[in-house]
C-alpha cells in the first residue's frame, strides 16, 4: 500500500507539533531545513532572501534602539523557520493532488481522540488531553479539551480549516461521510474545547459570508435546514440550561462579558492593545521594540498591570497587539495592508471556503492568537490560495452541477 508522503508531516503538525518541546518551539520549526530544501527543490527558486530583505530595516532599527541580543537572535531564527514552513505549506497546496484525503484522515483521528479524551476528563489523568485553567471571574479550574496542543484555543484554531471544509461539503451535498456522522465529528471538538473566541469569530465569519452571498446561499435548502436545526437545538439547550443549570460556566462568562468583568476577554482584546502601546513607548512607537523583546521589556508593564506573580508567563495574547509591540505602527500597518491587498489580488471572494476563512482569521487576529501561530498562518495561506476550487462561488454552480450530476 502506497502511503501519502505528506501524511506524517500533517499528523505531526496537527497532533504533535509541540509535544515534548520547550514552550514556543515546534517540530515544524525544527524541520525547517528539510522543508527549505524540499520547497527549493519543488519550486526551483530562493524563498528566504525576500523575507530577510523586508525584515532588514526593522532589524537595523531594533539593534540601534537596543535589544537583548540572545532573545532577539533566537526569536529571529524562529521567525525565519516559521516563514519557511509557510512557504512549504503553500508549495504543498500546489503539488498535492488530493489534500482532501489528508483532511479526512485528520478529521477521523481527531474525532477518535476526542472520544478517548472524554472519560479521561473524570480521572486524575485528565491533563493528557485537557487543560485546567482560569475561565472567567467566578469560574476557576475549568477544564477544556486541547488534545496534545498547549492550549484549547490553539486547538480550536487548528480545527477551523477542516471544520469549514466539511461544513461546505455538507452545504453543497458533496459529503461522502453521512451527515448524521459528520456533524458530531465537526461540532464535538469545538464544544469540548469551549473556545468562545474561536467559536464567536467563526459565527461572525459565517454570518458575513452568508450576507456576502445571500441569494446563492439562501437557495441552498440544506443550509437552511442546518440553520433551522441548529437554531432550534441552540434555543432548546439554552432554555434547558437556564431552567436547570442557571449558574453554569457559560452563563457566568456571558454575564461577566456584559458587565465588563471578564478579564480573559478584556485581556485578549483592548487591554492587549493598551499594554502594547505602553510597551512601545519604551523604545519606538513607529518601529516597535523588536522580536522576542516583549518578555524582557514588557514583563514589568504587564506584570504590574495584572499583579501577576513572578513565576507567571508573560504574553500579549493578541496577534495584532503583539505585532504592534514587536514592529510598531509600521509593522502593524504592513500586516493589515498586506492582508487587504492579498484579499483583492487573489480574489478571495470568488470562493466560499476562502472567504469564510479570511473573515474568520481577520476577525480572530484582533481577539486572540499570537504572532508565531502556525495555525493562523495556515488559515491565511488557505484563504489566499485556491486549493479547493469545488467551492468556487463563480462559476461554482455550473461546476458543481457538471461534476456531480450523476450523484
Amino acid at each position: 500500500m502506497k502511503i501519502n508522503k505528506f501524511i506524517p508531516f500533517a499528523f505531526i503538525y496537527f497532533f504533535l507539533n509541540s509535544v515534548g518541546l520547550p514552550f514556543g518551539l515546534t517540530y515544524m520549526a525544527v524541520f525547517s531545513p528539510l522543508l527549505y530544501w524540499w520547497t527549493i527543490k519543488q519550486r526551483g527558486k530562493e524563498i528566504v532572501f525576500p523575507f530577510l530583505l523586508i525584515l532588514m530595516p526593522f532589524v537595523a532599527l531594533h539593534l540601534f534602539f537596543g535589544v537583548d541580543k540572545n532573545a532577539y537572535i533566537i526569536s529571529f531564527l524562529n521567525f525565519v523557520a516559521i516563514y519557511i514552513f509557510c512557504q512549504a505549506f503553500y508549495t504543498f497546496l500546489k503539488v498535492c493532488k488530493d489534500p482532501e484525503n489528508i483532511f479526512r484522515k485528520l478529521l477521523i483521528v481527531n474525532f477518535i481522540l476526542c472520544l478517548i479524551a472524554i472519560p479521561f476528563y473524570f480521572t486524575p489523568y485528565y491533563d493528557i488531553f485537557w487543560i485546567q485553567q482560569f475561565f472567567t471571574a467566578g469560574v476557576d479550574n475549568f477544564r477544556r479539551l486541547r488534545l496534545f496542543t498547549y492550549e484549547a484555543s490553539y486547538y480550536a484554531t487548528l480545527l477551523m480549516p477542516i471544520f469549514a471544509f466539511y461544513l461546505f461539503q455538507i452545504i453543497f451535498k458533496k459529503n461522502v461521510i453521512p451527515v448524521k456522522i459528520l456533524l458530531p465529528m465537526l461540532f464535538l471538538p469545538y464544544i469540548l474545547s469551549f473556545s468562545l473566541g474561536v467559536i464567536s469569530a467563526s459565527i461572525f465569519a459565517g454570518l458575513i459570508t452568508y450576507l456576502f452571498y445571500l441569494k446563492s446561499l439562501t437557495r441552498k435548502k440544506r443550509l437552511l435546514r442546518i440553520l433551522s436545526v441548529a437554531g432550534i437545538a441552540g434555543v432548546s439547550i439554552l432554555a434547558f440550561a437556564m431552567i436547570f443549570f442557571p449558574e453554569n460556566s457559560l452563563f457566568i462568562r456571558f454575564n461577566n462579558i456584559f458587565s465588563g468583568n471578564d478579564n480573559s476577554g478584556k485581556g485578549r482584546t483592548f487591554e492587549a492593545f493598551y499594554l502594547a502601546g505602553k510597551i512601545i513607548e519604551q523604545k519606538s512607537a513607529i518601529w516597535g521594540i523588536g522580536i522576542g523583546q516583549v518578555k524582557i521589556i514588557g514583563v514589568k508593564i504587564i506584570r504590574d498591570y495584572y499583579n501577576y506573580p513572578p513565576e507567571y508567563a508573560i504574553t500579549l495574547p493578541n496577534a495584532c497587539a503583539e505585532t504592534l509591540a514587536m514592529f510598531g505602527w509600521i509593522g502593524l500597518s504592513i500586516r493589515l495592508l498586506t492582508e487587504i491587498i492579498l484579499f483583492f489580488y487573489t480574489r478571495v471572494w470568488t470562493n466560499y471556503y476562502r472567504l469564510l476563512l479570511f473573515f474568520f482569521i481577520f476577525i480572530y487576529q484582533f481577539t486572540g492568537s499570537f504572532i508565531t501561530n502556525l495555525a493562523e498562518y495556515v488559515i491565511w495561506i488557505l484563504a489566499f490560495t485556491n486549493a479547493f476550487p469545488q467551492f468556487n462561488a463563480r462559476p461554482s454552480e455550473k461546476i458543481i452541477k457538471k461534476q456531480y450530476s450523476t450523484e
